[in-house]
């Protein structure tokens, strides 16, 4: 049966088409897979050698260690911090590519690149101490992006892009735990070394090293916003829609899916030239859709709408509505080029370190981004005149949502509130009540978890509780298509106090009405606007973000990245809860260490809780408790 998968009808439609016409989807494939190992899913398996693969049984008598002797502890702390080194490796590689492209726009070679926020550009340039005085975009820009690409080797000084980004006070803690990053790639590589045959077997030894590499996936993700913003254009409030009714029959539909905005933002801008293109080839126009983080990417910047999001990215190819689904790095399905080839679709990878078999390459270059840009539209274009006529099966779902809180665009809005002092009303409603606290909802969806459940329940309860509601990445994508993005359902979601902060912050821009009951802050590396928000509250209140009313969750996690941000918001000073099993369970002192012990060393810890309304109470207790401290 299709029941039970998804709280999204159009996801729940296109399952049934699935199963009718005999094609296996993510949840078909996790099926076949249950049971799972249970030693793996509490982290007490370890092939990182090849005398193994060893498994510690937690019940019975033996064994209590691996071949070479390692405890329950060193294995799953071992296994959580290569999960951390890859989800650093893959944030810090996207900002590295972006580094990369101004690099490139600033020496001329990319043309298609320019500086969108001159401002932004001075401001990270000043803050990295990098001299702004009578000097031109490109000279600067050349410097910053210089700067960044420092940071990923180890020097003398810490990475910029984190030591920079939090409160002294928070520099001061890490530092007296020796977990301020040295170098991003160093850290990456010093996990992967430690955790090698013969090296780190010392539990607590290893969670601070993957503590360190927490905080260089902050740098990596505050790089990648701030070098994005710089080339892209800081995000402002758009309207647009969400789920798989934007999708058009007559169309040429192109789904931008990935992390990354290095080709899609070309996309987008060429598009527009070549709807002659797809007119004449009998199509109403180009429609562009967003899946996944490039979705969230072009969504905050273009009003460009999201189709699906994470678990459910075959879905949207089950349409058959699809022509080219365009995709760059990171949480992209290899089933998807499979499917596509059911559908009559076309999968087209871009990045060399993100071929997938059975799909079309056309590799990216800066240098030739808008020639690339037109040779993939094309393609999609070619591949609507041979579906043309034949017929599609377009849910009739969608959702309104207003997207793009920026930093910047918060602090506009609070501006028009306060314009002496925009932070002061945020501080105000805090202090009365009207904001109980912040909870930043973050991550993917697990097809361990009916789609959306999680995030969905967890919002509504914490906004009834007068909880302000963030979100980012696919996290962002589940509450969206449910309508928590929807102005028009604060009456409805909303406890009286956080509605009469909506309300007035709406009411003084002139809105006709409240902001969404949900803020949409972006992508996944977008997380690191959470943190800037945090910060910039902490130090209008003069204390350490560790003492502030704000948690995180990662309701329905899934990559390695998730479990790398989740790091750095601990080390942040942040209750951070994760809604799935996460491998370490198994692990007595692990699993001590990361949900008690780290509290008195950082002040944040995780929660592991897999019943949303449960894990939601846990939260508010958690904000309470801050509350508390701060005499409120």
């Amino acid at each position: 049966m299709a029941r039970n998968k998804s709280l999204d009808p159009a996801v729940q439609q296109m399952i049934g088409k699935a199963q009718t016409m005999g094609i296996k989807t993510v949840w078909d494939r996790y099926q076949e897979m249950v049971p799972q190992c249970g030693f793996g899913e509490t982290g007490l398996c370890c092939r990182h050698c090849l005398q193994g693969p060893c498994r510690i049984d937690p019940f019975g008598d033996e064994p209590k260690t691996g071949i070479c002797g390692a405890t329950a502890d060193t294995m799953a702390a071992r296994g959580l911090d290569r999960a951390i080194a890859a989800g650093t490796a893959a944030h810090a590689g996207h900002a590295r590519h972006v580094a990369h492209t101004m690099i490139k726009m600033a020496t001329g070679q990319a043309p298609a690149y320019s500086v969108k926020a001159p401002e932004k550009l001075r401001q990270v340039a000043r803050r990295i101490g990098i001299p702004v005085d009578e000097r031109d975009d490109n000279a600067i820009a050349l410097d910053v992006a210089r700067a960044a690409i420092a940071d990923f080797h180890e020097k003398d000084t810490p990475v910029l892009w984190a030591a920079t980004v939090v409160p002294p006070e928070r520099v001061k803690v890490l530092s007296g735990l020796g977990i301020v990053p040295r170098g991003i790639d160093t850290e990456i590589s010093d996990i992967m070394h430690r955790t090698l045959y013969g090296v780190d077997a010392d539990p607590v030894n290893l969670l601070l090293a993957g503590l360190r590499c927490g905080l260089a996936d902050l740098a990596g993700c505050y790089m990648g916003t701030d070098l994005s913003d710089i080339l892209f254009g800081i995000p402002q409030p758009v309207a647009t829609r969400a789920n798989m009714g934007v999708l058009k029959a007559d169309a040429v539909n192109i789904a931008l899916h990935g992390h990354n905005p290095v080709l899609s933002d070309v996309i987008v801008a060429v598009s527009s030239e070549m709807e002659k293109d797809a007119k004449k080839a009998g199509a109403s126009g180009i429609n562009l859709v967003g899946v996944c983080c490039t979705g969230n990417e072009v969504m905050m910047r273009h009003g460009i709408p999201a189709c699906t999001h994470s678990v459910s990215q075959e879905t949207a190819l089950l349409t058959g509505a699809v022509d080219a689904m365009v995709v760059d790095y990171q949480c992209i399905m290899p089933s998807v080029s499979q499917i596509a080839d059911c559908m009559g679709s076309k999968v087209i990878t871009t990045m060399e370190n993100a071929k997938i078999p059975g799909a079309q390459h056309v590799g990216f270059k800066e240098e030739k981004a808008e020639e690339t840009a037109r040779e993939i539209i094309g393609i999609a274009i070619r591949n609507f005149t041979r579906r043309s006529g034949k017929p599609v099966d377009i849910p009739n779902i969608t959702t309104r949502v207003v997207a793009g809180f920026s930093v910047e665009a918060i602090v506009g809005a609070l501006s028009k509130v306060n314009p002496a002092d925009p932070l002061q009303p945020v501080v105000d409603n805090v202090v009365s009540g009207n904001i109980r606290g912040v909870c930043l909802f973050a991550g993917c969806n697990n097809v361990k978890v009916p789609q959306d459940n999680n995030f969905v329940v967890m919002a509504r309860k914490l906004l009834k509780e007068n909880v302000l509601v963030i979100a980012t990445g696919c996290g962002a994508g589940a509450l969206m298509r449910h309508g928590l993005m929807d102005p028009a359902n604060v009456e409805s979601l909303c406890g009286e106090g956080i509605k009469a902060v909506l309300t007035a912050i709406g009411e003084a821009n002139n809105l006709g009405g409240p902001l969404p009951p949900v803020l949409h802050m972006g992508s996944c590396v977008d997380n690191s606007r959470a943190v800037a928000l945090a910060v910039a509250v902490a130090q209008k209140l003069g204390v350490d973000t560790s003492k502030l009313p704000v948690v995180a969750s990662a309701a329905e996690a899934i990559s390695e990245k998730a479990v790398s941000i989740g790091t750095y918001a601990v080390a942040a000073g942040l209750p951070t809860h994760v809604g799935v099993n996460v491998p370490v369970l198994g692990a007595p002192l692990v699993a001590k260490i990361l949900t008690e012990t780290v509290k008195d060393l950082t002040g944040g810890y995780f929660i592991v809780d897999l019943d949303p309304e449960s894990a939601a109470d846990k939260l508010l207790k958690a904000i309470d408790e801050r509350r508390a401290g701060l005499g409120l």
